[in-house]
């Protein structure tokens, strides 16, 4: 179950956590969300999806560059990115 709360709320009842799965803490002025918090039963799961996609989109950004690596050396020309790391594996191989 989730609940939308104001800051001032949590800080006058803090057992207002444990009644909902999720509770989003919003400033009730300026109706910004300011935090969310994630009971203990789904911290575990969250976390680790967090962390996949933090680490698909480091991988997305390795890739990204790998395309332009060596071109300042001529030494890939037209080749994909993939030949280029077949190539960079054979360099470092031998």
């Amino acid at each position: 179950m989730t609940q939308k709360v104001g800051i001032r709320d949590v800080m006058r009842n803090f057992k207002i956590l444990e009644q909902y799965d999720i509770v989003e803490i919003e400033d009730k002025k300026t109706k910004r969300l300011k935090g969310l918090f994630i009971s203990e039963k789904w911290a575990k799961e969250l976390k680790d999806n967090i962390e996949k996609m933090i680490e698909q989109k480091r991988q997305e950004e390795v890739n990204e560059i790998m395309k332009f690596a060596g071109m300042f050396d001529g030494e890939i020309g037209n080749l994909s990115s993939q030949e280029i790391k077949a190539k960079k594996r054979e360099k470092y191989l031998k």
